[in-house]
């Protein structure tokens, strides 16, 4: 089986952490990541300081895989991404001549004022991560990916990423209704899930019509213990049911 290839996310940016801009980019990127087999571990999210985007790229860098960022990399005086992920690397940064011709592409050369020059500040020993909505691009270095915040830009920048990095096995998955109460299945489903080591359970209530319901949702990268366990879950339901019929 293939190794695990993990990864973080990093939100980078005081309006999600004041609520003003709702966070569309780290669930896009785990589920993204998950279907092309890499796991995603953690999502942080930090504000516009550069000590805490340090510490935390220092952090998940050496954890994962993978760090994807996304946010910061604009023109604003605010946007401190490209200095902080330098300053993480100990590396200068400067405008890349690669990254101002990218600019030129949809700027007029008359309109490359200093604030829009910001987004051609590029750690040096970066790789350009393309960017086909606005040109202006995001970058790699080491195992670190910095996206643009604003969520189509970032799609389009991961879809260019995706194809260039070391994948694991895909996990599967398979979800058991149950029609019973997540406290009906509590017990059991738990020593159904230290029977199975190797996959991963979990049970997720909802309201069906103001009645509780409880789906079971069973992973695992093997296909044989998934529906091993999978089984298992399925008959524990049925003999859960069966006594409940009987007490009523």
């Amino acid at each position: 089986m293939n190794e695990s290839v993990t990864a973080a996310v990093l939100i980078i940016g005081d309006e999600i952490l004041s609520g003003r801009t709702k966070d569309k980019n780290s669930g896009y990127i785990a589920e993204y990541m998950t279907a092309i087999g890499i796991d995603v571990r953690e999502v942080r999210v930090v504000p516009d300081i550069e000590a805490e985007i340090v510490a935390a790229l220092d952090a998940l860098r050496h954890r994962y895989t993978y760090v994807f960022t996304t946010g910061g990399i604009g023109p604003t005086h605010d946007d401190i991404t490209a200095d902080s992920v330098a300053k993480a690397f100990g590396v200068s940064i400067d405008v890349d001549p690669r990254a101002r011709e990218l600019l030129l592409t949809r700027i007029a050369e008359k309109d490359l004022n200093e604030a829009r020059l910001r987004m051609a500040r590029i750690p040096a020993g970066a790789d350009l991560i393309v960017n086909s909505v606005s040109a202006a691009p995001g970058f790699r270095i080491g195992n670190v990916y910095v996206m643009a915040g604003v969520p189509t830009i970032m799609h389009a920048m991961l879809d260019v990423v995706a194809p260039t990095l070391k994948t694991g096995a895909r996990m599967l998955s398979e979800t058991v209704r149950t029609n019973l109460r997540e406290g009906d299945i509590g017990g059991p489903l738990g020593q159904i899930a230290k029977a199975h080591p190797e996959t991963m359970i979990g049970s997720y209530p909802f309201l069906e019509d103001g009645r509780p319901n409880t789906q079971v949702v069973v992973r695992s990268r093997d296909a044989e213990k998934l529906a091993a366990a999978k089984s298992e879950v399925e008959s524990m339901v049925a003999e859960v049911k069966a006594k409940l019929r009987q007490t009523a």
